[in-house]
């Protein structure tokens, strides 16, 4: 079964952060697109997004499966909607949005500076 939550991609991204210091509360049912991790006092939110399920250019998110192919894309393009439609309304709010994709977290070291220049910035 697929996950919403807790994903390993998403659970790298919260030890990393913890690790950090910083303290964060998870699906905040009350932001726009339950962002995965939200700062509240610093206005921040991280969205840990899967390759294929939000259709990132990387390798894993642009292949398209051979059976099925209609509703696929459909449903793919739906969350890329959903998803522009969430950091939209965030960002109207006054939030600031990082997305971190499943293909980044590979590089702990570089996610790790990511993660901290937009914490701190």
């Amino acid at each position: 079964a697929v996950k919403s939550r807790d994903t390993t991609p998403e659970m790298i991204v919260r030890r990393l952060v913890h690790a950090m210091g910083y303290r964060y509360r998870l699906h905040r049912k009350d932001l726009p697109g339950k962002p995965d991790l939200a700062f509240g006092p610093r206005r921040k939110v991280i969205f840990v997004n899967g390759c294929f399920w939000h259709g990132h250019d990387c390798k894993r998110g642009a292949r398209t499966p051979k059976t099925n192919t209609e509703y696929w894309v459909a449903k793919i393009n739906r969350n890329r909607a959903r998803d522009a439609a969430s950091t939209a309304a965030l960002k109207q709010q006054g939030w600031q949005v990082l997305t971190v994709w499943e293909c980044a977290v590979k590089d702990q070291d570089a996610l790790a500076v990511e993660l901290g220049t937009f914490l701190n910035g």
